[in-house]
């Protein structure tokens, strides 16, 4: 049976004591127990504060009627009631001891799995065919990416679709051009970007291969075999590039899991006579629309969603509620999560306004996981010196050659050893810069702050870890089941802070916020400096102090090495 996190341990006995009390059943989620900042107090309850109106009491009468209620058993002190009503909260050092202990025991590191798993449908990464992934896709993928470990982790079914940007009317152009010039031999298109420059150079500016690629389009669209083999030699060599990038990124998608704009194709009929026949369409100018409620320009016009365009065409609106449909009626989703930037805050909001009114979310939660951009130096998007996109391949390119120069201080390290190194620094360090701030805000990219030894960075994080395993290799794992034995205050903040990792994974699960996951990760690699600081592990003054220090780091190592692969980041042994 797995054991609650501390903070609903305390939150259920709270309401219990609340019942007891003042005959008040409440959801220990509403408890509001939390961590607390304090110097003393290891967690804090605002409940009486929030309650006092409700049952006609002063905040503190009603704080003191809980704890006069409350059977905390062996779990903490009596709480202290402070200010206007808070309850404060001290662990008792003996059920502290046996809680961390229990943590070498368990795989999962005190982190209980979802009571009730969902079925999630999340939509993330989604490059464009016949176009190399770019900066512009760093965050969708890496976001996305590690949303997808950590509802996993939590015991979720995770459906990733990566909506591949593969029809419409550019693939006349870019077909035809594949007719006329393919490449030599067998190695493919080597750059995607040139490839679609040069299609849409010719397209321009001759008149014949434009009329070429109209026909091209219709024949596409009608399903003719040889046009759809020639299309398909397209995606397949951007997938080729597309995963080399996710390789090198370390991200988890797979050719299963490609739901390009192609595969909805057959539904976008459908989804239209539904909205017709649930009434919820209009003409205007000469195009099906839905205009959902609420959705207004500033002049007070109603926006509309454009299903069928009036030369019966179909645009991406038509696609995204096609790609909702699809997911909830006939894969029985629970939830649509998609990873996309800020910017279509509106469209996903009538996307799911539509799909509401026809029936498509009855019973389902869908969410736009938004996110900022990727800024260079100069506070503006990320982008080459000529004013270029930045190819995402460069990027990460760019990133092992830097961390290899980090690396290289460590001469101790073989060749070999030093290039994995290198790659696990640097990739990590691009994925973490991105992970540790709030999504929804842009951030700057910045190579010397993204590689630092010291701060929150993946590096110190790292190095943290490749530290404390120097220690556990001398200690030659001695650990094994002993005991943790808290006789120091700097112990006890190492063990306290071990035992609020189901928490941060909780809290970075529940808002879909990786931050608040490497908030916590740099928290401990800092409690843990201060301990091993304070507290000579292999110095011990005794054996069984020994064997508990040497306990508490090979806990503090596996809660780094964990949190780092929720986030999608390796932790070497050695740096």
């Amino acid at each position: 049976m797995q054991q609650l996190e501390v903070s609903e341990e305390l939150a259920r006995r709270v309401v219990a004591a609340l019942r007891r009390a003042f005959d008040l059943d409440l959801d220990p989620a509403a408890a509001l127990v939390t961590v607390s900042t304090r110097d003393g107090v290891d967690y804090q309850c605002n409940l009486a504060m929030s309650l006092g109106k409700r049952l006609g009491k002063p905040p503190r009468e009603v704080a003191a009627g809980i704890v006069g209620h409350l059977d905390l058993d062996d779990v903490a002190d009596p709480p202290e009631i402070a200010g206007p009503g808070f309850l404060n909260f001290v662990l008792r050092r003996e059920w502290l001891e046996q809680r961390v202990t229990g943590l070498a025991g368990d795989d999962r590191l005190g982190v209980p799995e979802a009571a009730q798993p969902r079925r999630i449908a999340l939509d993330y990464s989604s490059p464009n065919v016949a176009k190399e992934m770019h900066v512009g896709h760093l965050r969708s993928s890496v976001i996305g990416d590690a949303i997808t470990r950590l509802l996993r982790f939590a015991g979720h079914e995770v459906l990733p679709h990566n909506h591949l940007g593969d029809w419409g009317t550019p693939f006349g152009m870019l077909i035809e051009h594949l007719l006329d010039e393919p490449p030599a031999g067998h190695s493919g298109i080597g750059d995607l970007n040139a490839f679609y420059q040069a299609a849409r150079q010719k397209f321009d500016a001759d008149e014949a291969f434009a009329t070429r690629s109209r026909e091209r389009v219709v024949k596409l669209q009608s399903g003719d075999a040889g046009t759809l083999a020639t299309w398909q030699e397209l995606v397949d060599e951007s997938t080729r590039h597309f995963n080399a990038v996710y390789r090198q990124l370390g991200i988890t998608l797979t050719d299963a899991d490609i739901y390009g704009e192609s595969f909805y194709n057959p539904y976008l009929a459908k989804v239209v006579d539904e909205l017709e026949a649930d009434g919820l369409t209009e003409i205007s100018d000469g195009a099906v629309c839905v205009f959902p409620e609420g959705f207004r320009n500033r002049e007070g016009d109603r926006l509309p969603l454009i299903v069928r365009k009036r030369d019966g065409g179909y645009g991406y609106a038509a696609t995204d509620l096609a790609t909702a449909r699809y997911w909830t009626t006939e894969r029985g989703a629970t939830d649509l999560l998609y990873v996309v930037g800020t910017p279509q805050a509106q469209h996903f909001a009538m996307v799911f306004a539509v799909c509401r009114a026809a029936g498509w979310l009855d019973g389902v939660h869908a969410e736009h996981i938004g996110f900022g951009s990727v800024l260079g130096a100069d506070g503006k998007v990320m982008r080459t010196r000529a004013g270029e996109t930045i190819k995402l391949a460069d990027l990460l390119d760019e990133a092992v050659a830097q961390a290899a120069e980090v690396v290289a201080e460590r001469s101790e390290l073989s060749a070999d050893e030093q290039r994995e190194v290198a790659r696990a620094v640097g990739i990590g360090a691009v994925k973490y810069a991105d992970l540790s701030g709030d999504r929804e805000r842009d951030y700057v990219f910045d190579w010397d702050r993204m590689l630092a030894k010291e701060g929150n960075t993946s590096v110190y994080l790292q190095y943290a870890h490749a530290r404390i395993e120097s220690i556990l290799t001398k200690a030659n794992g001695e650990a094994g089941n002993a005991p943790v034995l808290l006789t120091e205050p700097a112990e006890r903040a190492l063990a306290l802070t071990l035992l609020r990792f189901g928490e941060a994974v909780h809290a970075a699960t529940k808002s879909y916020a990786p931050h608040k996951l490497c908030t916590y990760l740099y928290d401990t690699a800092v409690t843990f400096s201060r301990f091993y600081e304070q507290c000579p592990v292999l110095a011990a003054e005794t054996p069984e102090l020994r064997a508990s220090r040497v306990q508490l780091a090979t806990l503090t190592s596996r809660t780094l090495v964990k949190g780092l692969e929720l986030l999608g980041i390796e932790a070497p042994p050695h740096l």
